[in-house]
């Protein structure tokens, strides 16, 4: 793919658009030099395209290998909200040479794009929409359309406004077309719409757009004035992202860190949470100690009650993602906890007690003693409820108090799971303690 006949083939191809996609992804693992090449050989529509769907790290490289001019050419064929997000990422000297060069219009537009939280609505949304006055007739709607559209990104849904422009609503275009020439867009415009301001949270937006089955969704000031619009290719990047974000942190690991960030980066984003993982540990040691006379006399109970904590902490990693998702998409509520508590209780008996007869079964038969079976069993059985509730209560008591449940409710949990996982096994264990001596 670096050579030249390479590169003139995929610009030349009736579907290059989709190659060009291809060829931003695989640029991840091109040198340097290569790239470099690739920026010259490519023409400006193309290079445009590689541009808007690299990588912040390859957007870098890009912009570092051509000059200002050429930048404004390819910033003439991408969106917006598209330029805001590569001119973000450059260092401040480089961004403010470009900006100064730009038109005025587009100069204001950017400004004030890159004045939002890139996780906010006026962070992610475009600039290019389509506005109409509600005086306009059909006929002259259609001709406003016909002119506006080659400029910009987004023309199923067109928005009205008033005299002084502010949006008293939507049209679909489908609407106008089959309308009579002689209508005005007032007439059959739709004043129920749902909208955003500009520092809601990418996520909130995300799942308003996924809740009322919308396409776009407008940005509006507090005097309801249009702002941009967020549209759906945009709101399936947030959701990647968020979901993305939500794993790598349920397993400690910041959503900075990749496979490129140094060794000290890395150390200095992983340490931390490893550190947290390790007190956790300590406490389970210490509920362990508490029992060593009763392990020391029994060495079964040493090899057979890590099975107990472990399925605990299974099916507490279950409840914890389901609940953590549905959080995220806004369909669990503190007021919730009381009959989601009910069904995690009933969940762990069942669960537990299935899991139990088969566990207590093998242990029984290995050991030849039926208390020690029976042990596993009601121990098994009391760690998933244990597990079920903290697993349920823990991340919507964090959501509760701001605190990102993905971030933290994995540490808490492998908390409950093994310090009660082990003082109930052990405390069953000590009690029934002279018939597993027998």
């Amino acid at each position: 793919m670096g050579e030249n006949e390479d590169i003139k083939k995929i610009v030349n191809e009736e579907n290059n658009d989709i190659k060009l996609v291809d060829l931003a992804t695989e640029l991840l693992g091109y040198e340097d030099e290569e790239i470099e090449k690739i920026c010259k050989d490519l023409d400006d529509k193309s290079l445009a395209i590689v541009l808007e769907q690299a990588e912040t790290k390859i957007q870098l490289k890009i912009i570092s290998f051509i000059d200002n001019s050429r930048i404004l050419k390819l910033f003439g064929l991408m969106s917006k909200d598209d330029i805001a997000d590569v001119l973000g990422s450059i260092n401040t000297g480089r961004r403010k040479q470009i900006i100064n060069i730009m038109k005025e219009g587009d100069k204001a537009i950017i400004k004030q794009l890159l004045g939002y939280k890139d996780d906010s609505a006026g962070g992610i949304m475009t600039t290019e929409y389509i506005a109409l006055n509600k005086r306009l007739t059909i006929s002259q709607a259609i001709d406003k359309i016909k002119e506006i559209t080659p400029k910009t990104e987004y023309i199923q849904t067109i928005y009205v406004t008033n005299e002084n422009r502010k949006i008293i609503g939507t049209v679909d275009l489908r609407d106008i077309l089959i309308s009579n020439a002689n209508q005005k867009l007032e007439d059959i415009v739709n004043e129920n719409f749902i909208y955003v301001t500009p520092e809601v949270d990418q996520e909130e937006v995300a799942q308003i757009v996924s809740k009322y089955d919308l396409s776009a969704i407008p940005v509006l000031n507090s005097r309801k004035r249009m702002l941009g619009i967020i549209t759906i290719d945009d709101i399936v990047d947030v959701l990647v992202e968020e979901q993305t974000e939500d794993i790598l942190k349920m397993g400690g690991v910041a959503k900075e860190e990749t496979l490129d960030s140094t060794l000290l980066d890395s150390i200095k984003m992983r340490l931390p949470w490893l550190l947290i993982n390790l007190v956790t540990a300590f406490l389970a040691a210490l509920t362990v100690k508490m029992f060593e006379g009763t392990i020391a006399k029994v060495v079964a109970l040493s090899a057979t009650m890590s099975i107990v904590t472990g399925m605990g902490g299974n099916a507490g990693t279950q409840t914890v993602s389901i609940i953590i998702r549905n959080l995220a998409m806004g369909k669990v509520k503190f007021k919730d906890v009381k009959h989601l508590i009910l069904k995690e209780v009933l969940l762990g008996v069942i669960n537990g007690a299935a899991i139990g007869v088969v566990t207590g079964l093998v242990v029984m038969a290995i050991y030849k003693n039926m208390y020690l079976g029976l042990i596993i069993f009601l121990a098994m059985v009391g760690n998933l409820i244990i597990s079920g509730f903290f697993g349920l209560i823990i991340p919507i008591i964090l959501e509760k108090l701001n605190i990102d449940p993905a971030l933290s409710s994995s540490i808490f949990l492998t908390t409950a799971t093994d310090v009660l996982g082990f003082f109930l096994f052990l405390s069953l264990a000590s009690i029934f303690l002279p018939k597993l001596m027998i």
